[in-house]
């Protein structure tokens, strides 16, 4: 089986989030990709915690199928093993702190008069140039700074998103620039930069509450789980106490929600809920009038009644509903892969193809591939001990 990044190699300069997410990407679709880690300690992601066997969740989730190279890179001879793989790598990805990387001599610049093939990929908070160039930037951080924060939560507070949006975004995009690039490269044979920034990245994802408040148009209320701007849809409690979400999209829907779900047809046509526009102006009561049926029924008949009448609907899983969800199961979503702390489960990367299935190799312990890569660039036993003496490995 031949996976569609087989061949190519990619050296991260990574930590946290962002990065690692984007070189899991490309790992899972074969990508020789070798993780730059501080000795010791390596990338701060794996301190987060240690809720998975005593590993932190962050990095299990984001770094299987990656070989770990310790390198202090202000030692100059670890530095010059660092340049020998990239004078042989496809891509870099870098993370750093802003503008580290270019102090270190590691910008597009400067490293494709060494490999004038590879592919650089820089990933920041806010990019490498205007005003808030140097800024620190941390995934709330970035929530915040694009508005993100401004349309999500209740009337009365904000609330962030309960994953790394930011930097997931961040990640995806240098993901696809990065398979642009190396698409671009087979036909010219000339590496590429990219620049790509976590405020850019998750600003495009913001673009239909820009477009809604455009103009100096009121933006789109907090409405919790709700909908901005369309009722029924949201979030409605059953009598078992389970949360089941449903949404309507149009008048037929909302006709035969009234005469299939809640059997009151007459409900339908009353003036106060007789459009959408009326629906959500009148939320409090029809959502009382929802409710006054729902209490009386479990969550699975809530459900029922909501696919009968063919209304969109979903149960409010909490984690462990996830790990256990039916559809994962079936399509047979669950594998496993290895880790310093034994066999862990882990979901196979979105998208199913008939040509190859993703790669799911191990999480590595730090530094667990040092020596074998400093051997591959032509350090001897010698050299090796002599880098390890002196902390630089």
């Amino acid at each position: 089986m031949t996976l569609p990044l087989q061949g190519i190699t990619v050296v991260s300069l990574e930590h946290a989030i962002a990065a690692p997410f984007c070189t899991r990407q490309l790992a899972d679709l074969g990508a020789r990709v070798i993780k730059v880690e501080r000795p010791e300690v390596g990338d701060f992601a794996r301190a987060y915690d240690q809720r998975v066997k005593g590993l932190s969740s962050h990095f299990v989730w984001t770094n299987r199928s990656k070989e770990s190279l310790t390198l202090d890179l202000k030692n100059p001879d670890a530095m010059a093993a660092l340049r020998k793989l990239l004078a042989g790598a496809d891509v870099l990805v870098q993370n750093l702190a802003p503008g580290a990387a270019a102090r270190m001599g590691l910008d597009y610049a400067t490293l494709s008069q060494l490999n004038p093939r590879l592919v650089v990929c820089d990933i920041s908070g806010y990019g490498e140039d205007g005003p808030y160039r140097d800024k620190k930037a941390y995934d709330l951080l970035i929530q915040s700074e694009a508005g993100f924060l401004s349309v999500t939560g209740t009337p009365e507070q904000p609330s962030k998103a309960g994953n790394s949006i930011a930097d997931i975004a961040a990640g995806m995009y240098a993901y696809t620039n990065i398979l642009a690039a190396l698409l671009r490269r087979a036909s010219t044979g000339e590496g590429a930069h990219i620049d790509v920034s976590m405020l850019e990245s998750l600003a495009e994802w913001m673009s239909f509450p820009m477009y809604y408040a455009f103009d100096g148009a009121t933006p789109p209320p907090r409405n919790a789980a709700s909908h901005a701007t369309i009722y029924p849809y949201g979030p409605f409690q059953a009598g078992d106490g389970g949360t089941v979400m449903l949404g309507l999209q149009n008048e037929r829907e909302w006709k035969v929600f009234c005469d299939v779900v809640l059997r009151d047809t007459p409900l339908a046509t009353e003036p106060r809920f007789a459009s959408n526009a009326q629906r959500n102006a009148n939320r409090a009561a029809l959502a009382a009038r929802i409710d006054e049926t729902f209490s009386t029924l479990s969550t699975d008949q809530v459900l029922a009644r909501l696919d009968e009448a063919q209304i969109a609907n979903a149960r409010m899983n909490d984690m462990a509903g996830l790990w256990a969800h039916p559809q994962l199961k079936a399509r047979g979503r669950w594998q496993t892969v290895g880790s310093p702390a034994g066999e862990l489960p882990a979901l196979l990367p979105p998208g199913r193809s008939n040509r190859w299935q993703a790669r799911m190799d191990a999480v590595p312990a730090v530094g667990e591939h040092t020596e074998a890569l400093l051997r591959e660039v032509g350090l001897d036993a010698a050299a090796i001990a002599a880098l390890r003496a002196a902390g630089a490995i």
